[in-house]
C-alpha cells in the first residue's frame, strides 16, 4: 500500500518536536506570536514576557537583515556578462559593450519593480523575524506571491550532507474552499482521524479542529534533480495537483539560521542566548513585583495607642486629628540595596542583549564623533558575515533564479542569453566586503595625503580609478556617471577653443578703441601730417 502524506508528516513531527519546543520557549521570551502553543485558540491570550529587550532585539535584526540583504532603491543583484564569452564573439567593441551594460541596467530596475509591486517584502520580513527566533522557516514562491510556513505547520528530512530532499507543509482550510469532491465533511467511519477501540491510530493522529475544516498536506520530494509534489486531502490525491519543476529553480526554500551537523532543523539566534534572555526575564520579573510591594503604602498603628486608627485613615490631606507621632508607623520594605543588586545586573545583561541582537550602543559622551560610529556600526555588521553566507546560498540565489524564472516565463523580461549574462548577488555578504574596501581605501588615500601632502597625492594617484574603487565599493553604478578619457580630453580642446576666442575677442576689442579703427568706423581716412605735406626742397 502507497505510503500517504499524512503517516509520513506525522512521522517526521517527531524529529521535529525538540527543536519546536525549544522554538516555542525563545518565542514566548521574544515575540510570543510567532510560534504559539497548539492548543491556541485563534485569538486566545499570549504568554507576556517581563521584559522588552528581546523583541526589540529581534526586530532591530530583522530590520539589519532586510536592508542588507534586500536593499531599498537598490538592486540586490547584478546582471553581468560573461568576460570569457563574450571575447569570443566578433565586433563587439567598448560602444556596442557599454549598450549592453545599459540594457541589463534597465531590466535589472524591470525585476526590481515587478518585486516591488508585489509583497514579498512583507514576506521576507517575517521570514527574518521565524530564523532569529525559531532558527526555522519555509516559504514558497508561487506565480504570484511568496508564501511563509512556520516551524509548527511543515515538516523537512535531509540527506547526510544537509541537503533537504524532502519537505511536507500541512494547512487547515475551509472545505467550501476545496474541490466538491472534498466540501462534504467525513463520517466517522470515514474519518481515520476519529478514534477507534483501541484510541488512535498511530501516523494519523492531529486532524483538523474545526469540522468545517479540511487538513491540506502538500507532499514534495527530490527526486534526479527534479522536485515533485502533488497534494492530499482526506486521505486522497487530488486531481491536478501534481507538479514538478528542476532544483535550479524550485519554489521552496527551506531556511535555517545556523547549520547543525547531523540536524535536519537549524538553531535560532535567540536560541544562543537563551541565558541571558531568561535571567533578565526573570530578574525583571522579581525587580517589578517586589517594586511594587515596596510603592505600597500601609500604616501602623500601636494596639495600646491613644491615636485612632479610624480617625488616621478618615483624615484628610492636612487635617488635625489627636494623637501621639510615636503610636504611628509605616512598613518599609527594606530591600533598596537588593534592588540595586538587580537593577545592576540588568543594565549588564541589557548591554549584552544589545551587542548579541546588534543594536547600536554608542558611547554616551560629548567627544563621540561620527567616525567612531561609522566604525561601530561596520564591527556590527561584520559578525553577520557567518548568516549573510548561508542565506545568500539559501535565499537570495533560489530567489533570484525562480524570480527570472517566472518573469521570462510571464514574458516580462527577455530571455538571458545562456552562458553570456551571469545573475550575480551583491548583497549581503559582499556588501560587508565591500564596505572593508571603502574603508581600506580611504585609509590609503588619507595617509597619502597627511604624510606626503595633496601634491603628492594628485601626483601619484590616478583620479579616474580612484572614483572607480570608491563607485564600487559603495555598490555605485558607474555606467555614465563617471567621464572617460576621451570625453575629458574633447572637453579640454572645447575650453582650449573657448579661451582663444576669448582671447580674439579681447583684442579685437582693443583693436576697436585705437584712432585708426575710429577713422576707418566713422568713414574718414586718416589726413597726412605737415611733415608729409611739405615737399622736400630741391637743390638748385
Amino acid at each position: 500500500m502507497k505510503e500517504l502524506a499524512q503517516a509520513r508528516y506525522q512521522y517526521l513531527v517527531t524529529d521535529r518536536q525538540p527543536f519546536l519546543d525549544a522554538a516555542r520557549e525563545c518565542a514566548a521570551l521574544t515575540i510570543p506570536y510567532l510560534l504559539p502553543e497548539d492548543d491556541l485558540a485563534s485569538g486566545g491570550a499570549l504568554p507576556i514576557p517581563w521584559q522588552s529587550q528581546g523583541s526589540r532585539g529581534v526586530n532591530v535584526l530583522s530590520a539589519k537583515l532586510m536592508l542588507s540583504l534586500f536593499p531599498i532603491n537598490t538592486s540586490f543583484f547584478k546582471l553581468q556578462i560573461n568576460d570569457a564569452e563574450i571575447a569570443s564573439l566578433p565586433n563587439v567593441d567598448a560602444q556596442v559593450r557599454s549598450e549592453i551594460d545599459l540594457s541589463l541596467s534597465k531590466m535589472e530596475k524591470m525585476i526590481m519593480q515587478q518585486i516591488a509591486e508585489s509583497s514579498d517584502r512583507v514576506i521576507l520580513h517575517g521570514a527574518m523575524k521565524h530564523l532569529i527566533v525559531t532558527g526555522n522557516v519555509l516559504l514558497f514562491a508561487g506565480k504570484k506571491n511568496l508564501k511563509l510556513f512556520p516551524m509548527d505547520r511543515y515538516v523537512v528530512n535531509r540527506d547526510g550532507d544537509g541537503s533537504c530532499i524532502e519537505i511536507i507543509t500541512k494547512e487547515s482550510i475551509h472545505r467550501s474552499l476545496l474541490p466538491k469532491e472534498f466540501q462534504k465533511p467525513l463520517t466517522g467511519s470515514e474519518d481515520s482521524n476519529s478514534p477507534g477501540e483501541d484510541g488512535p491510530k498511530f501516523g494519523v493522529v492531529g486532524g483538523s479542529a474545526k469540522k468545517d475544516d479540511a487538513d491540506v498536506y502538500t507532499w514534495a520530494k527530490l527526486d534526479n534533480g527534479q522536485w515533485k509534489w502533488h497534494q492530499e486531502i482526506d486521505q486522497k490525491i487530488v486531481n491536478g495537483s501534481h507538479s514538478s519543476t528542476p532544483k535550479k529553480i524550485s519554489p521552496w526554500m527551506p531556511l535555517m539560521w545556523n547549520v547543525c551537523d547531523g540536524e535536519a532543523w537549524g538553531r535560532s539566534r535567540c536560541e544562543e542566548f537563551i541565558g541571558d534572555l531568561k535571567s533578565l526575564d526573570g530578574l525583571m520579573q522579581s525587580l517589578v513585583e517586589g517594586s511594587a510591594s515596596a510603592a505600597k503604602v500601609v500604616f501602623m498603628v500601636s494596639p495600646s495607642a491613644t491615636t485612632k486608627a479610624q480617625s488616621l485613615a478618615r483624615a484628610s490631606n492636612g487635617q488635625v486629628i489627636q494623637g501621639r507621632a510615636d503610636d504611628v508607623s509605616v512598613v518599609n520594605v527594606g530591600k533598596t540595596a537588593d534592588f540595586r543588586t538587580a537593577s545592576e545586573m540588568i543594565a549588564s545583561l541589557t548591554s549584552r542583549l544589545s551587542d548579541a541582537f546588534l543594536i547600536l550602543n554608542p558611547r554616551q559622551s560629548e567627544r563621540t564623533t561620527a567616525t567612531e560610529i561609522s566604525a561601530l556600526i561596520q564591527e556590527l555588521n561584520e559578525q553577520l558575515g557567518g548568516i549573510f553566507g548561508n542565506l545568500t546560498i539559501s535565499l537570495l540565489t533560489p530567489y533570484l533564479d525562480r524570480k527570472l524564472y517566472l518573469l521570462t516565463r510571464n514574458k516580462a523580461i527577455p530571455s538571458l542569453p545562456k552562458g553570456l549574462v551571469m545573475p550575480t548577488i551583491v548583497a549581503g555578504l559582499n556588501s560587508v566586503g565591500r564596505g572593508q574596501d571603502k574603508q581600506s581605501l580611504m585609509e590609503f588615500v588619507t595617509t597619502i595625503a597627511q604624510t606626503m601632502g595633496p601634491e603628492a597625492l594628485m601626483q601619484y594617484v590616478n583620479p579616474q580609478e580612484f572614483l572607480k574603487r570608491l563607485a564600487a565599493s559603495s555598490g555605485i553604478e558607474t555606467l555614465g556617471l563617471i567621464k572617460d578619457e576621451q570625453q575629458i580630453q574633447a572637453e579640454k580642446q572645447e575650453a582650449m577653443q573657448q579661451a582663444q576666442q576669448q582671447e580674439l575677442l579681447k583684442q579685437a576689442g582693443q583693436l576697436s578703441k585705437s584712432p585708426i579703427a575710429e577713422q576707418f568706423i566713422n568713414g574718414q581716412p586718416q589726413q597726412p601730417t605737415q611733415e608729409t605735406q611739405e615737399a622736400p626742397p630741391t637743390e638748385s
